[in-house]
């Protein structure tokens, strides 16, 4: 498909939640940070588990998801939680 891949973290909650809907649409918990940059280039599987071991070292209690990026019609395609904190 060649999607890039892209890992995001959320410190928090780790879903879409609704606490300041004020306005119709509005969401918080949307957007996530991005662990590094999206991965240009990467056509290995083991290179997207190795950053999602790094991001889980670096941020031990966040939720992260690795995201399906489509680079020529600037799109997200799939998002899924690759891992979650401890215990929960």
């Amino acid at each position: 498909m060649g999607w890039i891949p892209c890992l995001e973290f959320e410190l928090e909650k780790g879903f879409v939640y609704r606490e300041h809907h004020h306005s119709p649409g509005y969401y918080d918990g949307r957007y996530w940070t991005m662990w590094k940059l999206p991965m240009f280039g990467c056509t290995d599987s083991a290179q997207v588990l190795k950053e999602l071991e790094e991001c889980k070292k670096a941020y031990p209690n966040a939720f992260i998801r690795i995201i399906g990026f489509d680079n020529r019609r600037q799109v997200q395609c799939i998002s899924f939680i690759a891992s979650k904190p401890a215990g929960l």
